[in-house]
């Protein structure tokens, strides 16, 4: 083989593992970071992994919030007109933070299916849903009129 070829078959292939090995580490980097939603139902039906950051929404249930007087620890349902998922929470709530509210949670599911929260957001106004809250509830409420029709 003529030794120019040979140096442009090497520069061509470093190129190609470089890229190879910067696109791997991208990759992983996206994987790492990555938060996907749950609803309410997704979670109690088991489609949601234990121990990986994730996040929940959905409707806080009237009279479900119960707070810890000595510390900042809160405990509430959030459904999604079909299930209700636990959210235990330490810290302090957002000011929109009320029953009927609509939020978000990020955090990590344990064993017994309690999302263990790290984060809770609340929407901003009365018009605001976030759209995976939105299709969430929209789905539930398809399913559970679909359900409760006979034929």
């Amino acid at each position: 083989m003529h030794p120019v070829r040979k140096k442009r078959i090497l520069v061509i292939s470093s190129i190609i593992i470089v890229l190879s090995l910067a696109l791997a580490l991208v990759m992983y980097a996206l994987q790492q970071n990555i938060n996907l939603f749950y609803s309410p139902t997704q979670i109690a039906s088991g489609e949601a992994p234990e121990g990986v950051i994730l996040r929940a929404g959905g409707m806080v249930v009237e009279g479900s919030v119960h707070r810890d007087n000595k510390t900042l620890a809160v405990s509430f349902d959030v459904t999604d007109f079909g299930e209700k998922v636990r959210i235990e929470y330490k810290g302090i709530l957002p000011d929109l933070f009320r029953e009927g509210q609509g939020i978000v949670a990020q955090g990590k599911l344990n064993s017994e299916g309690t999302l263990i929260a790290s984060e809770v957001l609340a929407k901003h106004d009365e018009e605001y849903m976030p759209p995976e809250i939105a299709e969430a509830l929209e789905k539930s409420k398809l399913n559970s009129a679909s359900s409760n029709t006979s034929y």
